[in-house]
């Protein structure tokens, strides 16, 4: 059975009208979401998803001239730490809600957590479609990180967020202190021959990539357990970033660029890394997980029972507890 999402934060309140965060994002006062998400994240159920959902907001981040700026999408830290941050990615095609039921224990623990969309994911404004290739991804998120986090980072990556930590890493060392690589998809070889695809196959196939038939099947692959009615939500919790404007073309941008290939880069890792592997994971087998252990120069490798391929929604707990003890001493 997946376990219940632990912890929890206040919700954005106002007497009246909107209220307004530091960086500028509106948010009604009768939803206490930010403008900027789909007007659908008002039905979800998930009390975390909501919870993490009005605490969303976007900070500038400069990619190209000085004129030139993304709006990304984020959760940032209440507090300072005398650790160095935590910084979560996510699963490929997903957003920062990911994180919703680990975040707030995350926090409880002491850390200073920020969760971030990746550049072409999640709920950053994209009017303007840049490019959200691999290497478009790595520079948003440095620039990023040059321009709010500037401490050396414990990089955490779900899934295909490993082959983002991992890219980042090699690239950017000096930001990078430490990783967590979560049920890593490391081995694929970039999109393949999706990238070949004409235009409007490439469309129609996006297109089927954020259907309800599909996400729920996703769902049922990545999680042991759940009941029908909380696959439903979870699937719509999974999909709402998909509901904006510039997504299919976002997602297009980076299937044609090749994707992710960072086979070649994984013993060049310097940081200690910590490999979290869920005994129950039906996406990636525990045999990849092993080959990634051994290819990584200086790796720990720790085990969640009963969780399938997202144990930080499964079992918030175990997760947060081994990212909490790796974070402050290098063990978990």
């Amino acid at each position: 059975m997946a376990k219940k999402c632990g912890g929890s934060r206040g919700l954005l309140s106002s007497s009246k009208g909107v209220v307004s965060n530091s960086s500028g994002a509106v948010a009604s006062c009768t939803t206490g979401f930010p403008s900027f998400l789909p007007k659908e994240v008002e039905k979800i159920k998930d009390p975390y998803a909501r919870t993490l959902a009005q605490r969303m907001e976007r900070l500038p981040v400069q990619i190209g001239s000085s004129e030139s700026f993304i709006m990304s999408s984020c959760v940032k830290p209440q507090k300072q730490s005398e650790i160095n941050p935590v910084v979560l990615l996510h699963c490929f095609d997903s957003s920062c809600l990911e994180w919703r039921c680990a975040y707030p224990l995350l926090e409880e623990a002491g850390l200073e957590a920020w969760a971030v969309d990746v550049l072409g994911w999640g709920f950053s404004d994209l009017e303007r479609r840049p490019p959200c290739s691999a290497a478009s991804k790595r520079h948003h998120l440095y620039q990023f990180w040059k321009s709010y986090i500037r401490r050396p980072m414990i990089l955490v990556g779900p899934s295909l967020g490993a082959s983002v930590a991992i890219d980042f890493a090699v690239h950017h060392p000096v930001a990078v202190e430490k990783l967590v690589l979560i049920n890593a998809s490391v081995y694929a070889e970039g999109t393949g021959d999706l990238a070949k695809l004409p235009k409007f196959l490439a469309y129609a196939g996006v297109s089927l990539l954020k259907s309800i038939p599909l996400r729920l099947y996703a769902n049922l692959l990545a999680f042991n357990g759940i009941s029908l009615s909380t696959t439903f939500d979870w699937t719509n919790v999974g999909r709402l970033h998909c509901l904006l404007p510039w997504w299919k073309d976002a997602t297009v941008s980076f299937m044609s660029s090749g994707g992710y290939n960072v086979i070649s880069q994984i013993k060049q890792v310097k940081q200690k890394v910590l490999v979290i592997c869920s005994e129950q994971d039906h996406i990636i087998s525990y045999k990849q997980i092993l080959r990634l252990r051994c290819e990584l120069p200086c790796a720990i490798m720790r085990l969640i029972p009963d969780s399938g391929h997202l144990p930080h929604v499964e079992n918030p707990t175990s997760v947060a507890k081994l990212i909490a003890g790796f974070a402050r001493n290098d063990r978990c």
